[in-house]
This record gives C-alpha cells, sequence and structure tokens, in this order.
C-alpha cells in the first residue's frame, strides 16, 4: 500500500523520545507497506463516526490514519487520552 505522512505526525514522531516506542512504529508503518487490507494489521479499529478513519494500538500511544482503497495517511500519533481530541 502506499503511505503518505502528514507533516503534523511527522511532529509527533519527532517529540517522542522513547528509542523503543519509535521502533515499534517503524515496525508498525512497515507492516502497513506490505500489508494487502487492513485486517492483515493487528490492533487496528474503526472510529466511529468516521468512515476512513481508524486507529492502530501501539501500548499507550494511538497512531490515527485515514484508509481509502489502496492509500494510508498518516495522520496523527499521540498518546491515547489525547489523540481523540484531535483526531479525526
Amino acid at each position: 500500500m502506499e503511505i503518505i505522512y502528514l507533516r503534523q505526525a511527522l511532529k509527533d514522531v519527532n517529540k517522542i523520545k522513547n528509542s523503543k516506542l519509535k521502533l515499534k512504529l517503524a515496525e508498525v508503518v512497515a507492516n502497513l507497506k506490505i500489508a494487502e487490507n487492513l485486517s492483515d494489521i493487528k490492533n487496528v479499529k474503526a472510529i466511529s463516526g468516521h468512515p476512513e478513519a481508524y486507529r492502530i494500538r501501539i501500548g499507550d500511544y494511538r497512531l490515527g490514519i485515514f484508509y481509502s482503497e489502496e492509500t494510508i495517511t498518516i495522520a496523527r500519533f499521540m498518546k491515547r487520552n489525547d489523540i481523540y481530541k484531535l483526531f479525526p
């Protein structure tokens, strides 16, 4: 699948200091690239009320993505108590 990174997502990742968390995030993004559809990815859930918005759980953090056909747009990467205030 094609992956598009929004500028805010890159800023969110740069704020993270935990190297283990960054490795987990890199692993999830690598899995997104090779996946044929979202059902191949672990810990993915749709966000109610937004048909193209999904979140992927990575420990206490959430990766907010938009999925349409063969494109995944990575929008935000934040702690679980903050992401739902700003995404989608």
